[in-house]
């Protein structure tokens, strides 16, 4: 790839770069850790070889992980732009969710300012063909092994589904940053993200399930009832897709 093509990708999804941060950190993903071998049966990360393609790509509550991958060709039919701030200007690619999506995360934001807390999306939908380019070039920088410990192998990332979104406080600090934890943005979210249909998709401690490390910046639409039984059990969007197969 020349560097005209790459720049123009990285312009598209960065827009107006966050101050502070660098290239690598705006995209980062999070190291994943070694998945347990007894935490889950037939979605167990441990247990899976092979990356398996997603039967149906447009379901609101779809797995897409390490080794569930969205098809090649897919793209979200119905994304638009939500009517919510975000730490740029540009009207640029990552600013669109589906519908449904922007819908409930429209009314997140309006709750949240509702209770004194100001929030800021950071980073929302991502096309295979963006999610490729960067990751090919982080492959040509540190190699294959060490690219898949901070960014998704095109196709695995829940950005590509339109259904995800990186958000933060109101003063644009911590941007998908660790110190992001622990501010009342974060608390916030924390209590409240079920309520309007999203869940921390990658929780604390869970890391040997999900693959990543906690990003409480990290929201992923799942629909009221299914994030509202996830939250207040306490666990993964993988734990819970092994129940609702497990019951049917």
């Amino acid at each position: 790839m020349t560097k005209l093509p790459l720049l123009i990708v990285f312009m598209m999804v960065i827009g107006s770069p966050l101050a502070g941060c660098s290239l690598k950190q705006n995209f980062v993903e999070s190291q994943p850790t070694a998945p347990s071998k007894n935490v889950m049966n037939a979605k167990n990360l441990n247990n899976k070889k092979s990356i398996e393609v997603v039967a149906n790509p447009s379901a609101i509550p779809v797995l897409v992980n390490k080794y569930n991958k969205l098809p090649d060709s897919y793209k979200p039919s119905d994304l638009v732009d939500p009517d919510i701030p975000f730490i740029f200007k540009e009207r640029v690619e990552k600013r669109m969710m589906r519908s449904s999506a922007a819908r409930a995360i429209e009314k997140l934001f309006f709750g949240a300012k509702q209770d004194g807390v100001s929030l800021l999306g950071v980073s929302a939908y991502r096309s295979h063909a963006v999610q490729t380019a960067l990751f090919n070039h982080y492959v040509s920088i540190d190699g294959v092994k060490a690219a898949k410990t901070y960014s998704a192998v095109p196709g695995t990332s829940e950005h590509e589904t339109g259904l995800a979104i990186d958000v933060t406080g109101g003063d644009g600090k911590c941007a998908a940053e660790d110190c992001f934890a622990g501010t009342a943005a974060a608390k916030w979210l924390e209590k409240h993200a079920d309520e309007f249909g999203f869940i921390i998709r990658y929780p604390k401690g869970k890391d040997d399930i999900t693959g990543y490390q906690y990003e409480p910046w990290h929201l992923r639409y799942v629909g009221k009832k299914a994030a509202q039984e996830i939250t207040s059990r306490k666990i993964t969007l993988e734990e819970y897709q092994e129940t609702i197969q497990v019951n049917n």
